[in-house]
């Protein structure tokens, strides 16, 4: 009984702690005014963590509620200043949309970042945490987004997205947690980071995700073949006939935020909301 009370009382102090910070935020310099970011303790990390959070340009006179996709590498999304070479430019092609969704965008830990979002380690780079980085997503994050904002918390409303290393960890994410996650977004994902990925898609036998597939054919030696081998352990454990998996390839298409830019659209709409 003295746990859950204290969980409780966690997260209602959490809570009251972001809303104090977002009173306090300046403008964002991005073009929408439906972006604002506030801080949050990560204990996995034994550190604070910046979050951006899109709302819906109606969400303030609506009464719905709304599907969430949890983003990774928050600094690319939303504004040029913070981006490492360009934004995605999310907040400008949501709004134009009037998608009915919310984003969260978890800020990478800079030096950490390889370590945070590879889920098994690599002989000659290391890395191997993406059960902490996904555990707070989980058990910490998510729980306050659904407590602070309307959202509809089950699985098939909750996408999870990201690019490279992140496209990795997006699809990771939904083997560990299938009962969380019920869409991903995988962006040129760094399979070659390491082949275990593949014993653990081939291991788990009823992976019911939604899943895009996006990358370019002019990326590295091996993406064509690694996604593609992705694909038939996916149709393998799963009839390709429930048409659960979409695969696009972009001609001349590079490893870089102007190909995941110009497919994040396409890709969110065919998940769906």
């Amino acid at each position: 009984m003295i746990r859950p009370l204290f969980l409780l009382l966690l997260l209602f102090f959490t809570i009251a702690k972001i809303t104090a910070q977002e009173a306090k935020l300046p403008l964002l310099s991005t073009a929408s005014k439906q972006v604002s970011t506030f801080t949050i303790e990560a204990p996995l990390f034994q550190t604070a963590r910046k979050i951006w959070v899109y709302l819906p340009k109606n969400y303030v006179n609506s009464k719905k509620n709304y599907s969430v996709l949890y983003m990774h590498d928050a600094q690319n999304l939303f504004d040029t200043k913070t981006s490492y070479s360009g934004e995605w430019n999310i907040d400008e092609k949501l709004d134009s949309l009037s998608a009915p969704v919310i984003v969260i965008g978890i800020e990478h830990g800079n030096d950490k970042r390889m370590d945070e979002l590879t889920p098994f380690k690599n002989e000659k780079y290391g890395g191997g945490k993406a059960d902490d980085y996904l555990a707070f997503i989980v058990n910490t994050l998510k729980p306050l987004i659904d407590q602070k904002y309307r959202t509809k918390a089950d699985k098939k409303h909750t996408i999870i997205m990201g690019s490279s290393l992140g496209g990795l960890n997006s699809f990771y994410a939904i083997l560990k947690y299938p009962k969380v996650f019920g869409k991903a977004g995988v962006f040129s994902p760094s399979f070659w980071f390491t082949k275990d990925i593949y014993k653990l898609t081939e291991e788990s036998k009823k992976i019911k995700a939604k899943i895009y597939f996006l990358f370019g054919d002019n990326e590295s030696d091996d993406m064509v073949s690694d996604v593609n081998k992705m694909e038939n352990l996916l149709n393998s454990n799963r009839c390709y006939c429930l048409n659960l998996n979409e695969k696009k390839i972009v001609k001349g298409g590079q490893h870089n935020e102007k190909l995941w830019r110009d497919g994040f659209v396409k890709a969110l709409l065919w998940l769906g909301f």
